[in-house]
């Protein structure tokens, strides 16, 4: 058993690229290992921006051998009656460089055939990685990936040394104009120089006395406790944001922490907006006391350990007070004018040129979102009305037009400033909510309604002017703001329905719309129902079932919700399989077949079709009375029950008898029980 040990240096990679390249890479090995039949033990990847580096314990020497089987002649050819080979088994073990005698005989789909058994021996394990580790390398999907000098290949960033190891051995081979060898280099600015490495311990050992941590589980901790460290000699704490912690982990090979400190007279700013300028900007991690108040003070992550320390610490200081002075200029002259006052300014801000202003789409969403308050909570109107005017004014401040991210960030604070109620000035920013996949919903109705309102309206109005998202394209991030439209109403059990709401924005939208309001109805509904399906599977729900609910009816998200845990639990009782059983049969005999307007109860013959037509009166009043109560739970039971009756006529009754009236009377009560199920859900698309 060997190690290997690859390593691909490159010129700084972006830190966004890297964990995906690093999973990708550990993919692709373990599928090429396993497809060449390459026995191996852990498999590990390492990454900082200037490589990317895989490990694997226990490679066999060489591949498994295979045993291969071809098939010849059929039997009845390959020998005659007495059992002889004949001239086509001869000349088919000749073919395949075996002895007639060891041909064996096979039972196949075409019958009995004779097939020659042969060992392949496997290759030397060094061998086949020549030949698979170029592959590897070039098969990194990255988002971007570029050309250097004149060589072809194409790569995130130009390559400039590859280590390729097995057992202490070069595996050689070429990638573009470089060949592989035994060579790692150090810290670009501490330790430049060449690095002979003989094994995977050497070669963590070598690049950590050369300023180089590989492994960024390390790293991390390295900056946890060095933020840890710092902050707490100034008496604070770090404020943690993990994503950027990842980000500054894939900046460095070897992180050094250090503190700055800012003038305290900043922190008259919004809390938010210092936090965010130190962040988005300078990647920096802010200090704060034990109750989570800002202190004066920032951390930020060094690639080397300088010389001068003070001075690297004192330029970040004055870079840090340059974005603070420009976001407290901007902060004062924004409060100048009130965000009621700025709501004019969003006339002359195109939105989409076919779609219109923002002010526009501002009066628009306001509309729906009054539309979905009644429906809601009458009571919130006022609330929802004054956050639907407000929460796009911050758009045109100073402080987002230099920091777009902090767009109703800005919002909120500014609503808080000039004495609008804590229920406005936080739907202000939480209408953008949910702002990703897993992304935290509004905390309140308030929030929620304008979130819905001004999501559907840029659906709509999108669909209305044909930018329908393609496979490759979204620009609007229709399919995101689709899934936050369901979370919301699905978490939050809103009463609300899909096509009244669609249809409202589509009236709201009438003079902008460039397409048939019946087909861009369809499709928004459509896409909708795709997204909602796409979210129920991730969380688990099995197909069948939600195809089941979703097929009958799909309008009132929370109902579709409540039918569809209902039938999934329903699916784990005892008789339940033979009561959906039933019904398929019901459904195949009734495909295709004329049937009565209404069952004629004295054209019932035999005892079974009686009894569960009495059955059925019996259940269907419980069921409806269920189903007008949204017990679904209870209907399903009731359904259940039917199971007897239902197989006691499949069993003791023919449906399709040649005297018309009584067929298509069995016919019509066949079709009203699947009728009452199809209440619930179409009960055929179970498996």
């Amino acid at each position: 058993m060997k190690e290997l040990l690859l390593e691909i240096g490159t010129e700084e990679i972006p830190a966004g690229f890297i964990p995906q390249a690093l999973i990708d890479l550990e993919n692709l090995a373990r599928k090429e290992l396993e497809s060449n039949r390459i026995d191996f033990g852990r498999m590990k990847t390492f990454g900082t921006p200037r490589r990317l580096v895989l490990f694997v314990e226990s490679l066999s020497e060489k591949q498994r051998n295979e045993e291969i089987k071809k098939i010849g002649p059929s039997k009845q050819a390959a020998f005659d009656k007495k059992g002889n080979p004949t001239q086509a088994a001869i000349g088919f073990a000749k073919s395949q460089s075996v002895e007639v005698e060891s041909l064996k005989v096979i039972q196949t789909e075409k019958g009995e055939y004779v097939c020659a058994v042969k060992q392949e021996p496997g290759k030397p394990t060094k061998e086949i990685l020549s030949s698979l580790l170029p592959k590897w390398i070039l098969s990194i999907p990255f988002q971007k990936s570029m050309r250097w000098a004149d060589v072809s290949i194409r790569f995130a960033r130009p390559i400039h040394w590859i280590l390729a190891l097995l057992g202490g051995e070069v595996i050689p081979f070429q990638v573009g104009n470089l060949q592989s060898g035994e060579v790692t280099y150090g810290h670009r600015f501490v330790q430049p120089g060449a690095i002979q490495v003989k094994d995977f311990d050497s070669y963590i050992q070598k690049t950590k006395e050369a300023f180089v941590i590989v492994d960024p589980n390390e790293r991390k901790e390295m900056i946890k406790e060095g933020m840890v460290r710092e902050s707490a000699s100034v008496s604070g704490r770090p404020l943690w944001d993990d994503s950027l912690l990842d980000e500054v982990n894939f900046l460095i090979e070897y992180p050094v922490v250090y503190s700055g400190r800012f003038e305290p007279t900043f922190l008259s700013l919004p809390q938010e907006i210092i936090i965010h300028t130190m962040k988005e900007h300078q990647r920096y991690f802010p200090v704060v006391d034990d109750r989570g108040k800002l202190l004066p003070y920032f951390l930020f992550v060094s690639n080397i350990r300088p010389k001068d320390w003070d001075g690297v610490v004192r330029g970040n200081e004055r870079v840090l007070k340059a974005r603070l002075s420009d976001a407290s200029y901007f902060f004062q002259e924004d409060l100048k004018i009130s965000l009621e006052k700025r709501l004019e300014q969003l006339k002359k801000v195109v939105y989409q040129a076919k779609l219109g202003t923002s002010y526009e789409k501002v009066m628009r969403f306001k509309e729906l979102a009054c539309f979905l308050v009644e429906r809601i909570d009458p009571k919130l109107r006022d609330a929802v009305e004054r956050a639907s005017l407000l929460c796009k004014a911050d758009l045109v401040t100073g402080m987002v037009g230099e920091f777009p991210k902090l767009q109703g960030i800005v919002g909120r604070e500014y609503a808080r400033i000039s004495g609008e109620s804590p229920e406005v000035a936080e739907a202000i920013y939480e209408h953008y909510l949910p702002t990703f996949a897993g992304d935290r919903l509004p905390s309140s109705p308030v929030g929620d309604i304008v979130s819905i309102a001004d999501k559907m309206d840029t659906i709509v109005g999108s669909f209305g002017i044909g930018l329908v998202p393609t496979g490759t394209a979204d620009p609007f991030g229709l399919r995101r703001q689709a899934l936050g439209i369901i979370r919301i109403i699905v978490e939050k059990k809103y009463p609300i329905s899909m096509e009244e709401l669609v249809e409202e924005s589509q009236r709201l939208l009438k003079e902008k719309m460039e397409r048939p309001l019946n087909e861009v109805k369809e499709e928004v509904l459509e896409f909708f129902r795709i997204r909602y399906q796409n979210y129920l599977l991730e969380k688990g729900y099995p197909f069948d079932v939600i195809e089941a609910v979703v097929s009958v009816s799909f309008d009132r998200l929370l109902d579709v919700q409540e039918r569809i845990d209902c039938l999934r639990s329903a699916k784990k009782v005892k008789d339940f399989d033979s009561v959906v059983i039933g019904f398929k049969r019901a459904m195949n005999i009734l495909r295709g077949s004329p049937y009565g307007e209404r069952i004629d109860s004295h054209l019932l013959k035999e005892p079974p079709e009686k009894d569960l037509y009495q059955s059925f009166l019996k259940a269907k009043e419980r069921i409806e009375h269920y189903l007008s109560q949204r017990d679904y739970q209870s209907a399903l039971q009731e359904m259940t029950q039917m199971k007897k009756p239902i197989d006691d006529f499949f069993d003791g009754v023919m449906v399709m008898v040649e005297e018309e009236a009584i067929r298509n009377n069995r016919l019509a009560l066949l079709r009203e029980i699947g009728q009452l199920f199809l209440k619930i859900a179409d009960f055929s698309k179970l498996i």
